[in-house]
């Protein structure tokens, strides 16, 4: 019979991250299908208070001894081998994000187990858990199963709706105690982005702009459409290099993952290094003079022409 599944709740400055709902949303449905618990363990200082929010867990361990907010890997990777151990988790998710990243290959390492890394996808067929990974980027898809469905899940930011694993139930809370290893990678504080800038990862409504913007003047054209549209303008890579807009409103593989609920493509060509950032979106629309332009192959609608024919009198029409 398998052991129940283990989510390591990442959290960050006092709030659990959105990618912890995410693995407690898929955690949740695929404990209920192999009729297992779900478990949660949230390692930090002061972090009793947050853990209250993973009712979706079956139970929750918290460490809350540790001298700094976020654990370094060897610390994590440690307390998590120990908590295996004594609870002979199947599974444990992890998060593929900055604050996580070298848990889950030292996790591996230290208790045997298989890892799996960017996973996108996971189901369970026959009883069978199978966990789709991405490679190259998302260029390939690889379905992998695991010997007696044991492993460490390093789980893809964005792969999974976030409000799956979100709930008021306040879970059973017990406190995990575990010597905690001296290390020489340690944290030390939040360096913090410039202010005033916006958060493109939390807009519904996104107009991006690619080469086909032609010039950065041409910007405030997106902007217009965007506030009218109740939204804020992103940009693929060749905009963002040349400086046309900040670091910040980057989408894609060395930028930010989105999901909007509209995304609304100028001028992008839709290299899959962008593709990958924004793919997910509710609806996608596009505008490319190239009829061959990946951009339409993702885009649920798409104009082939000149967006400074297409823009402007959309604006005025919008305006009324």
């Amino acid at each position: 019979m398998p052991g129940p599944i283990l989510i390591f709740a990442e959290h960050l400055k006092g709030k659990i991250a959105d990618i912890t709902f995410e693995m407690l949303g898929i955690g949740r449905k695929i404990a209920d299908e192999l009729k297992v618990p779900l478990h949660s363990m949230v390692i930090g200082k002061d972090v009793e208070a947050i853990a209250t929010q993973l009712g979706v867990s079956d139970s929750v361990f918290v460490l809350n001894n540790l001298p700094m907010d976020i654990p370094s890997p060897d610390v994590a990777s440690n307390i998590l081998k120990s908590l295996i151990e004594q609870k002979a988790y199947s599974l444990v998710f992890v998060g593929g994000t900055n604050i996580s990243t070298g848990i889950g290959p030292k996790l591996s390492f230290r208790s045997g187990l298989p890892f799996v890394n960017f996973c996108k996808n996971i189901s369970v067929k026959n009883g069978t858990v199978v966990f789709t990974s991405q490679l190259f980027g998302g260029k390939i898809l690889l379905d992998i199963s695991l010997p007696d469905n044991r492993g460490i899940i390093s789980i893809y930011p964005g792969s999974f709706p976030s409000n799956a694993g979100k709930s008021d139930k306040k879970p059973p809370i017990e406190m995990f105690s575990h010597p905690v290893e001296e290390t020489k990678v340690v944290f030390k504080q939040y360096i913090e982005p410039e202010a005033g800038d916006v958060d493109i990862t939390k807009q519904d409504v996104l107009v991006s702009v690619g080469r086909g913007i032609s010039n950065a003047d041409n910007i405030a054209m997106a902007e217009e459409l965007a506030t009218i549209l109740g939204g804020a303008v992103c940009a693929s890579r060749p905009v963002i290099d040349q400086g046309w807009l900040p670091l910040s409103r980057q989408v894609g593989k060395s930028g930010m993952t989105v999901k909007p609920k509209l995304f609304f493509a100028l001028g992008v060509s839709g290299a899959p290094e962008h593709v990958e950032g924004m793919k997910d979106s509710g609806l996608i629309l596009a505008i490319n003079t190239d009829p061959n332009a990946p951009i339409f192959g993702v885009a649920q609608y798409g104009i082939c022409a000149d967006l400074f024919d297409i823009i402007p009198p959309l604006i005025e029409k919008l305006k009324t």
